[in-house]
Order: C-alpha cells, then sequence, then structure tokens
C-alpha cells in the first residue's frame, strides 16, 4: 500500500491488509512498558547486554527488558552528561566520572548495568579525590588511585593511596599507600596510567617509576622507568611492556622490564606515531603505530612525517629491529593479522600485503586495490577481500590472484557481501546491482539491478530460506535463487527532516560490538584473520569469555550472546502512517506485514533492540516508552 492511495481506498485496504495478515496497530499512547524518568533525557544507549541506560538532568537511569519498574536511578550526582559516562569493554559496568576544581576528578561511581547495583562510589567509599579508576576485565576487580578521606596521624589522608575491589561485590580486596605516610620526601608521587594486575602483584605507574606491590601493600621492587601510560605482559608474566608519549606526545616509547623490575633492554625503543597493535610472538614483537597528519603544508611541513602507519618487528631479547627494511604502507593499516608464516596486513588506502617474520616479501608483489578494505577472510579457495571499488581471492602464500581478474565496480556509498552456501557463491551488493561470484573460478554476473526507490541503495543482503533479501532504510526486496523478483516492499520515509534524522545516527540498534581502550586494542591478541561470515564464532568466543568470569551479570550477558536475535526474522521501518509517523514490522520472508507502532512525532528518536526485541521510544523529555516487538 502506497501513501499515494486516496484516503478512503487507503483506509479500507489498510483495514484489509491489516485483518488478513494478522498485523497489530500499537499506538504511541499504550506501549506494554512506560518509564517516566522525571528528568530531562539527555542520551539514551542500548548496551550490549541489553540494559538501556538513559543520562538525565537528575543521573543516570537504567531500563532492563520486560520490567515495569526502573532497574536503577543514581543520582548522587545530578545530572550527567554522556561525556562524563565511560562503558568498560567486555563487561556490565558503566564508570561515571565528573571532574572539580582544576579538572581533578572528585567524583566516581561504578555502577553494575545489569544487576542495578551501584558498586562503587567515592563518597562511599571515603575517597577525598580520585587519580585513577580502572576496570581490570577479566580479573573483575577495579583498582583505585587517590587521596583517601581519613588516614592515621601520620598524615594518611594526604599520602597517595592505591584500592583493589571486587566487582562481584563491591568489597574492598586490599588496600596500600605509594609511599610511609608522614616520610618527608621531596619526590611526587602520582599515578600516571592505567596499574597492570598480575596473578601476585599490581604494577602501579607513576611519576617516580613503576612500583610492584603485594596484596598487603609490602613492595616488592621499584623502578625508574616514569610516567608510563600503560603495559601488557606475556602470559607467563615475565615479559612487561610499558609503554610512554615521547615529549612531542607525537611518538611513543616501549620498555622490556623483566619480573623483577629491572629493565630487560639497554634503552627504550622509540616508534613513530603512536601504538595501535602490539603483539608478543615467538618470533618477536609485531608493533604498528599511526603517524597522524599534523596538518602542515609548505616550509612547515619539511621534515614531518608522512600520515601513514609503520610496522616494526622487534627482537623481544634487545628491542631492536629485526627487519633492515619495513615495509611500506603509504597509508594506515586497517587490517592486521598473524599468519603461521608472516603477518598479513591491509591499508585503508589501498593495497594487501605479507611479510615474513624475518622481514622478507612474501607477495610476489604488493596487490594493488581499491581504498577502504571492508572484508578480509579466509576461505577454501583463498584470501576474499571486498572492498569499496573491487573484489577479489588472492593465494594466501604468493599474492597471485585466484580470479583473472578482480571484480570492479563503481566507488560505491554501501557495499554488502554474503556467502550463498547453497550454491557456493559470493554475493556483493554494490553499485546498484547484485553481484554473483561463483566461489571456484571467480566467474561473475550481475544478478539482479537494485532499483531501489527513495533514492536508497540496499545496505544488507542476507541469505534467507527462501531466497536472497535485500534491505535500505526503506526497502525490502525478496529475490529468488536466478535474482527475480519474489516481492518488493518499500515504505516512504516520514520526511526529509525525520529521514536526516536517522541517517544521522538518532535510530539505532543494539550492537554486540565492544568498544575497546587503546591497551585493549594493541595486547588483545585477536589479531587472527578469521572465516568469512565467522560472525557467530566472535560471539561465542564473547560468550564463553562472560562464563569463565562467572559471576551473576556476567552469567546473563553470557545467555545473551548465545541466545538468537529476537528480531531476527523481522526488519523495523520508520514511515508515515494513516494516523502519522510510526513503525511497521515487516516479515522478513514475506514482507507482509505484521504490526504497527503509531509514534505520531515527526522526528522520532528511538532505539531497537534486536536481541531482547525490544523498541524505546522516547516520547517526550522526560518519559521512554517500551514496546515488546515479539509481539
Amino acid at each position: 500500500m502506497k501513501n499515494s492511495l486516496q484516503k478512503p481506498i487507503a483506509l479500507i485496504a489498510f483495514m484489509l491488509f491489516a485483518f488478513t495478515n494478522n498485523a497489530v496497530a500499537q499506538r504511541a499512547e499504550t506501549p506494554d512498558f512506560q518509564y517516566d524518568l522525571g528528568a530531562k533525557i539527555n542520551e539514551m544507549r542500548i548496551t550490549p547486554a541489553g540494559t538501556m541506560v538513559v543520562a538525565t538532568n537528575d543521573g543516570l537511569v537504567g531500563v532492563k527488558p520486560g520490567q515495569n519498574e526502573l532497574l536503577f536511578n543514581f543520582t548522587d550526582y545530578g545530572r550527567v552528561k554522556p561525556e562524563e559516562l565511560t562503558y568498560v569493554p567486555d563487561s556490565p559496568y558503566v564508570i561515571v566520572g565528573q571532574t572539580g576544581f582544576a579538572n581533578v576528578t572528585s567524583k566516581k561511581a561504578v555502577i553494575d548495568y545489569v544487576s542495578g547495583k551501584v558498586l562503587f562510589t567515592t563518597e562511599s567509599k571515603g575517597w577525598k579525590s580520585v587519580t585513577s579508576c580502572d576496570a581490570m576485565i577479566p580479573q573483575n576487580k577495579l583498582v583505585v588511585s587517590g587521596l583517601q578521606k581519613g588516614g592515621d596521624k601520620k598524615g594518611g589522608s594526604v599520602t597517595p593511596k592505591v584500592a583493589v575491589y571486587d566487582l562481584g561485590t563491591g568489597e574492598l580486596d586490599y588496600s596500600f599507600y605509594l609511599v610511609e605516610p608522614g616520610k618527608v620526601t621531596m619526590k611526587y608521587f602520582a599515578v600516571t596510567g592505567t596499574p597492570l594486575l598480575l596473578k601476585d602483584k599490581l604494577l602501579i605507574p607513576t611519576s617516580q617509576g613503576i612500583l610492584a606491590k603485594s596484596k598487603d601493600g609490602k613492595t616488592l621492587w621499584e623502578n625508574k622507568v616514569k610516567n608510563i601510560n600503560w603495559m601488557i605482559t606475556d602470559e607467563t608474566e615475565q615479559e612487561i611492556y610499558a609503554f610512554a608519549a615521547s615529549a612531542n606526545l607525537q611518538n611513543e616509547k616501549i620498555y622490556r622490564i623483566n619480573a623483577n623490575g629491572q629493565p630487560a633492554w639497554d634503552d627504550e625503543r622509540k616508534v613513530k606515531g603512536k601504538v595501535s597493535n602490539f603483539q608478543i610472538l615467538p618470533q618477536g614483537i609485531a608493533v604498528v603505530s599511526n603517524v597522524a597528519d599534523q596538518g602542515k603544508k609548505g616550509l612547515s611541513a619539511i621534515g614531518q612525517a608522512k600520515a601513514q602507519s609503520n610496522i616494526y618487528m622487534l627482537n623481544r631479547a634487545d628491542g631492536e629491529d629485526l627487519w633492515k627494511k619495513a615495509p611500506k604502507t603509504k597509508g594506515y593499516v586497517q587490517h592486521f593479522y598473524v599468519m603461521d608464516d608472516g603477518i598479513l596486513f591491509g591499508i585503508r588506502e589501498g593495497g594487501i600485503n605479507k611479510i615474513s617474520f624475518d622481514g622478507n616479501t612474501l607477495f610476489k608483489k604488493p596487490l594493488k586495490t581499491g581504498p577502504n578494505i571492508l572484508t578480509m577472510a579466509e576461505t577454501p579457495q583463498g584470501l576474499l577481500y571486498i572492498t569499496s571499488s573491487d573484489a577479489n581471492i588472492v593465494d594466501l602464500k604468493t599474492g597471485s590472484q585466484v580470479w583473472k581478474k578482480p571484480l570492479k565496480y563503481k566507488k560505491a556509498s554501501a557495499v554488502s557481501s554474503v556467502y550463498d552456501e547453497k550454491n557456493d557463491r559470493y554475493l556483493i551488493s554494490a553499485d546498484e546491482n547484485l553481484i554473483s561470484l561463483n566461489a571456484n573460478d571467480g566467474t561473475s554476473e550481475i544478478l539482479a539491478e537494485s532499483d531501489f526507490e527513495g533514492k536508497e541503495d540496499p545496505t544488507s543482503v542476507e541469505i534467507r530460506d527462501g531466497g536472497i533479501l535485500l534491505t535500505s532504510s526503506q526497502n525490502m526486496r525478496m529475490l529468488n535463487w536466478e535474482g527475480d523478483k519474489s516481492w518488493h516492499e518499500y515504505r516512504r520515509a516520514p520526511g526529509k527532516s525525520a529521514f536526516g534524522a536517522i541517517l544521522a545516527g538518532v535510530t539505532a540498534v543494539a550492537s554486540t560490538t565492544m568498544a575497546m581502550s587503546a591497551a585493549a586494542r594493541a595486547g588483545a591478541n585477536r589479531n587472527t584473520l578469521g572465516r568469512y561470515n565467522s560472525y557467530g564464532a566472535e560471539m561465542d568466543r564473547a560468550a564463553t569469555m562472560f562464563s569463565n568470569i562467572g559471576t551473576a551479570s556476567f552469567n546473563e550477558m553470557a545467555k545473551r550472546f548465545k541466545a538468537t536475535s529476537a528480531t531476527k526474522d523481522s526488519r523495523f521501518v520508520l514511515t508515515k502512517l494513516d494516523e502519522g509517523v510510526g513503525l511497521v514490522k515487516l516479515n522478513k520472508d514475506t514482507g507482509a506485514e505484521e504490526k504497527q507502532i503509531i509514534l505520531k512525532d515527526k522526528k522520532p528518536e528511538y532505539q531497537v533492540d534486536g536481541f531482547g526485541g525490544i523498541l524505546y521510544y522516547k516520547a517526550n523529555d522526560k518519559t521512554i516508552y517500551a514496546y515488546d516487538l515479539k509481539k
């Protein structure tokens, strides 16, 4: 049914369509759940655990799917701005941090947004000021440094202190002072970066060096490696690597420290740019650093490093570069994978290469590709790459093209792909076409044209039981295996203003991908080339990790990651209905309308939790409506 029909005819047609297809209209004034927050909403975010966290003028609110009452309403700090929130990667925790005079952090709170428990606040734990507050995952600990109120007669309240809390309970594990309270010293001890929690000790980077403390506060060792920002270690905890910014803040220094705290290298290793990837390998240490474009032109640009990534392989024993000649990148490293025989990397500006651990090029010559490498994945035929303008499979040993000619298309604004197992082919949607590529010989053909309405291009291609589904914001089209159209549904956008708001990100679908800190990115040890369509494997990895930590909140997250998306068979489209702007729920296999939610809002702000099957709609500045999409 298109909106160009006259109203009476449209209404009759809609009533018949709704009756025959079991569609249910749900008005904005009759939601399944209603949450009156009592304060202006500043930001709504669906967390990976499914909890909706809302920053308001009164504080921070948690809404859990299917519950009528608020999960938590943290008002101790008053208004919470979005920039004051830190979501801890791979965890159910959010940290609220507010700064006071001279930009000193005066307030910190840690909330478990799955259980709703407030695990830590500076006030409840007696902290005067907090220098650092870091959640350690998977140890499930919180390490806090700063000045604590009270103390002993020797002046403990003005002596820097470190405490470790159990995030499972919020209770204190142990604490200690960085220096003896009351001791007269000209040295100023300030925590300069993220501590490193090891099995039997805690390493704290300070302005005077790294301190190693036991659980009873005893100093096991200390050194003079100052102003470290972050640290990682190998699995044995015998090799510790510490990172500090150079004086110009544009480069980075790497130190290796032995388990006893003594430097393992004669001098630190300096790299151009900031470390973005760091992996400890049997053959050495693989390092990627990014040099930023400083925006200088003309004579002022002379001597400035080019904006690109640098790749190093350092000797673990002495930190010396093992490669006589580093591979040229001529751009930023977008993909970086450690293989059995070397390192495979893809450049954002275009190009793929592979280099052995001893610095020899393994490909006959660098492979030229289009810019923006969207996909690099392993297939039975070799390495599949897909960029914004081309695709091919190459031999992972030699870099030779498996397909004689790469598939080329115009630089597309949206490129999506999927493997069609039934027909042993890759399907790529780009350049207003759906292209079929034979997985064995690389022969290609245009399977179908994507002449979507509303000047849209497909943004997703999906294999369903009955065929191939192409979707965009307002269009859905089902094709049979030969590319013939089975059905097409188009719902006109409610207007340029609302449609623009959607594209700008006002609406969102809950993401299962968790953001990672710089240290986590560099030391995550996830630089392994995956199989094509290995999304499920990544979900299983996360679920297993959550299960291993074992608290009730982590177990709940594990169940969610193991579950199938509640809306895997449906798609929600914002459109103009007879009674105003609303969402329609369309069946992915038939295109039939199953449900309407009438919002009556020209520019609605809403978020969809696809896994939990809940739609959250900001009904007004202080109220959120929730709709069960599974009905």
